[in-house]
């Protein structure tokens, strides 16, 4: 199904273009309640773009870090909650360098995805 075309970022793209561009300008003139409204819808239509693009990425790299850090293979939720339950424990806290890289690494994957133009 990768091979199709056009993908679901590319689509999730070609609509929030249209609606930024086309839809938003007239709404701002005619309803600007509506106007701010289409903003929004096309934030979020940005989001899921980079979320379908990126994610995928992202979630791998999370889990290998995690896998790395826990020293065990599962599922990304998974390790994610006994990395919570190792944090609520005070198994580990911010003096674990290893635990530190990888907060910070996926903070800056999720941002990336969230909204770019953060800095």
């Amino acid at each position: 199904m990768a091979q199709d075309r056009p993908t679901a970022s590319e689509l999730l793209a070609a609509i929030a273009d249209l609606l930024r561009d086309e839809v938003t300008p007239v709404l701002d003139k005619a309803e600007p309640r509506l106007g701010f409204q289409m903003r929004v819808a096309v934030n979020s239509l940005a989001i899921l773009e980079r979320e379908a693009r990126l994610g995928p990425v992202a979630d791998a790299r999370e889990r290998e870090r995690l896998v790395k850090l826990l020293g065990r293979e599962a599922a990304l939720d998974e390790l994610n909650r006994e990395l919570a339950d190792q944090l609520r424990a005070g198994a580990r806290d911010e003096r674990d360098a290893a635990l530190m890289a990888h907060l910070e690494a996926t903070v800056a994957d999720k941002i990336a995805i969230a909204n770019p133009k953060w800095k």
